[in-house]
């Protein structure tokens, strides 16, 4: 569902090429020092909940043999976003069944927000900027009665928030001190907008153009606040689900709307306040990436932005790629996603697993949020219509609590990936295992792998010259961490689609799959894409829109027309000292592009700059 184009990255590696054939000036010979069978720690959840995070037996990493079709190749060397954190909503509603847990309070916010070893260690937290649908009753920092306005704000106060959320926001804060705050309005102050709907204005409408000064001026105001009460928020979205105007609270803003609220007014704003905190655009579902596009399209209101934020009721995760590729130089956030009570513990925890926790880090997302942190058995607090089925990561029952799903899908990653990690390199599979991987600041790494088919699945983690194999029952998810540093014997990218950029600088093509190859193209789309398949016995195979690479018989042109692969559609991956690689053939010559006009063939004896190849570039 989310299985992302290929990155445009070097993939560097080196491999053993020990074996007779011709030497390749360059190359690396003999046997390459691989890592010292590092131990890998492992915790796993099931579809049954006979284990719910539970930590299994470790096993250790061996030099790698044999072949698996599901192979996971983990480079560490090749880095995407950095992760900010993983974590929940923490609305209004779930401060204040938080702050009636009594004694069980410290332990419970302790299980949630501290990073020590055995915590969940939620590291990023999103709250509402005044009520959400998930507060007991509506209100906002300004209300005033009908028919008033208050344009120079005098009436502006957080005092509703002094209770529940600005007391357990400070406890959270002492737990963990570098914990970002993403802050977002459900609406404007009533007397801010124009054509609402019901439930005293707060539902429905959108903002007045009258009042998009006074709105500006409302968010410097209450990070303001905040700052007084020792809490920084980092972040902030104009308004959430701009497109929604039927929950309580809502308000609607278009994003041509919001582009011009940022540029004209809350950007700066907030410049000329000397806030630094970030404005993210949209927060809504993944089915409008136009909506965020137009908003990081408006060259005035750009640079104010610092990304775009999504949910996943509408729409799919790869949405996010789309918006990072259109603006690769913005970030990319998932913020909120709900379980509907009482839920379905397997079919739950695999589509979040999938979508969220894997997804939307696949799909260049810093952050996956949940929605929300807690609820009490009968899903309150909320508002009259506001969501009435949403399950909390726990059940808050007095001051006693008990863990649901999202804790699980949060904790999965949050308790072992920390702020700062990167995504490194490592590749899915269509129907069977999904994963992602990341590199902690300390160096440790955590693949991330979840079972989505109906029986039970064993497959290999390879990374450098070591792998291990691991079998995961049907909806189960497992995550491996394990310090170290990789090998330099990485081998081939096996399960992964990749691009060969020539000597010339132009891409391999597979043609049309009739006739011969060449390394003619600018540009790579589908027949310049190959997928590495293992062909055993140390060789690869290379497929192109379904069809495999030939070498012939070794004196006729190559071609990607053979619908099987068999010795003569087996190719030696080598790799250059400068991270170019080399393919021979089962004649033992290496495939060239020739002079990047010719067909390509696979005739030379020796290998140099025609016959290497970028992957990836």
């Amino acid at each position: 569902m989310f299985l992302m184009a290929p990155a445009l990255f070097l993939h560097s590696c080196k491999k053993d090429l020990s074996k007779s054939g011709p030497s390749v000036p360059g190359m690396t010979a003999g046997t390459v020092a691989r890592a010292a069978n590092e131990t890998v720690s492992i915790w796993e959840t099931t579809s049954d909940q006979s284990k719910l995070l539970a930590q299994q037996t470790s096993v250790n990493f061996a030099a790698d043999a044999g072949t698996n079709a599901t192979t996971i190749t983990v480079d560490e060397n090749t880095t995407y976003q950095t992760i900010d954190g993983f974590g929940y909503a923490l609305t209004g509603g779930s401060a204040q069944l938080i702050d009636g847990l009594g004694a069980n309070q410290s332990t419970f916010l302790n299980d949630i927000f501290s990073t020590a070893a055995g915590h969940v260690g939620s590291s990023f937290v999103r709250i509402s900027i005044g009520a959400s649908d998930l507060s007991s009753s509506d209100f906002t920092y300004d209300d005033m009665p009908s028919g008033q306005t208050d344009n120079n704000l005098n009436n502006f106060n957080i005092s509703q928030e002094m209770t529940d959320l600005v007391p357990v926001l400070k406890k959270i804060i002492a737990i963990n001190p570098s914990i970002k705050i993403l802050a977002t309005p459900w609406t404007a102050p009533v007397w801010m907008k124009s054509n609402t709907t019901g439930n005293g204005g707060f539902t429905g409408g959108s903002l007045n153009t009258a009042y998009y000064d006074a709105y500006a001026r409302y968010f410097v105001k209450y990070i303001q606040a905040m700052a007084a009460q020792g809490i920084t928020i980092y972040a902030i979205t104009p308004q959430n689900e701009p497109l929604n105007a039927n929950n309580n609270p809502a308000m609607t803003m278009q994003s041509n709307e919001e582009a011009n609220f940022i540029k004209n007014n809350l950007g700066p704003q907030f410049a000329a306040n000397g806030i630094t905190t970030k404005i993210i655009a949209y927060d809504h579902n993944c089915d409008q990436p136009g909506y965020p596009e137009a908003v990081l399209g408006d060259a005035s209101a750009n640079p104010y932005v610092d990304g775009s934020a999504f949910h996943l009721y509408a729409g799919d995760i790869s949405a996010l790629t789309t918006v990072h590729n259109a603006y690769p130089s913005k970030n990319v956030y998932f913020t909120e996603q709900y379980i509907g009570g009482p839920g379905n513990f397997a079919g739950d925890f695999s589509w979040h697993m999938n979508n969220l926790l894997i997804g939307a880090p696949r799909n260049w997302s810093r952050v996956v949020l949940e929605w929300n942190l807690a609820s009490d058995p009968n899903y309150n607090p909320h508002t009259a219509g506001g969501c009435s089925t949403c399950l909390g990561a726990v059940t808050i029952s007095g001051n006693s609590y008990t863990r649901n799903t999202a804790y699980y899908t949060v904790a999965h990653v949050s308790e072992f990936v920390k702020a700062g990690a990167v995504r490194i390199s490592s590749n899915t599979f269509s129907t069977s295992i999904q994963d992602v991987a990341f590199k902690n600041p300390d160096g440790t790494k955590v693949v991330v792998a979840l079972n989505t088919a109906t029986t039970s699945q064993t497959f290999k983690i390879k990374w450098g010259g070591e792998s291990f194999t691991y079998t995961l029952p049907a909806g189960a998810a497992a995550t491996f961490k394990w310090a170290g540093t990789q090998s330099s014997a990485s081998g081939p990218p096996i399960g992964q689609t990749i691009t060969l950029k020539g000597f010339n600088g132009d891409y391999v093509s597979g043609e049309d799959g009739t006739t011969a190859m060449t390394c003619t193209r600018t540009t790579a789309s589908t027949w310049e894409q190959f997928l590495v398949v293992d062909a055993g016995n140390g060789k690869v195979a290379l497929q192109s829109m379904g069809k495999y690479v030939s070498s012939e018989n070794g004196t006729m042109p190559i071609t990607c027309n053979r619908t099987t692969y068999s010795a003569w559609e087996e190719f030696t991956w080598g790799v250059n000292t400068d991270g170019t690689i080399t393919l021979q053939g089962n004649n033992g010559d290496f495939i060239s592009s020739e002079d990047g006009t010719q067909a390509m063939t696979c005739n030379r004896t020796s290998a140099s700059g025609w016959e290497s190849f970028g992957v990836n570039q």
